[in-house]
């Protein structure tokens, strides 16, 4: 296999500490033990691509399945090449709190964050 082949399927998307943390509290709060965090990318919003973040307990036949600190994360195939190598921040600010995204594949993102282009 050669080493963009390889970097292609070892890179992840990554978490971070508060990212986790309210993961968790969501799925103990809605009672989905069984649930992780499904990443996608639609298509739409200002930049072109708008990122999709939900729970889900049904892997896809073709999901990448990424285990951060006993949280499981589902990417389908096609939104993997968008969003391999990212990392989702949490911040709970009053202005401008929620999940961030941190996209090292995107060329542009809008003003909100939630958009992008490659």
């Amino acid at each position: 296999m050669n080493k963009e082949k390889d970097n292609f399927f070892n890179e992840t998307i990554n978490l971070t500490e508060s990212a986790i943390k309210r993961v968790k509290a969501i799925l103990t709060g809605e009672d989905k033990p069984n649930h992780g965090l499904r990443v996608s990318v639609v298509g739409g919003g200002c930049s072109g691509m708008s990122y999709n973040l939900s729970f889900d307990d049904n892997k896809g036949e073709f999901d990448k399945i990424i285990e951060v600190d006993d949280v499981k994360i589902f990417c389908d195939l096609k939104s993997w090449l968008y969003v391999k190598g990212t990392t989702i921040d949490f911040s709970d600010d009053l202005l401008s709190g929620g999940f961030k995204i941190s996209n090292p594949n995107a060329e542009r993102t809008c003003g909100c964050g939630t958009s992008f282009s490659v």
